[in-house]
């Protein structure tokens, strides 16, 4: 795993997912995933476990797309397990994650729903 800086709180992951999307660290970006994750990405798709993850990432990040922060909503937490999301600045509808706390005391993601939209009728 990447020696990055940790999520000490379940709010940092998003900045740190930010800084680390655009300087390309897709290795980086793994390493706020637990090892076996779950991510809804790419659309109608899942994509499980932090080597699959990364690997997205990379493909991703090859077309180098700039991220913007989002101002984080309020976080709800029990126990060890949070759940974290913020309103996306481009138009995906919503984006949640749950994030669980490690023995270091660190967060890390273990579902990631980056963007989903309302149910259309």
């Amino acid at each position: 795993m990447s020696e990055n800086e940790k999520a000490m709180k379940p709010e940092d992951i998003t900045r740190l997912f930010v800084e680390r999307a655009n300087a390309g660290d897709a290795a980086g970006l793994a390493a706020l995933y637990e090892e076996e994750a779950v991510m809804a990405y790419p659309p109608g798709s899942v994509t499980v476990g932090r080597e699959a993850i990364r690997q997205l990432w990379e493909k991703v990040l090859a077309n180098a797309p700039r991220f913007e922060p989002e101002e984080p909503l309020p976080t709800l937490v029990c126990g060890d397990i949070a759940l974290t999301s913020t309103p996306p600045k481009d138009g995906a509808g919503a984006r949640a994650q749950v994030v669980r706390r490690q023995a270091d005391g660190s967060w890390q993601r273990i579902i990631d729903q980056p963007e989903f939209r309302p149910p259309t009728s």
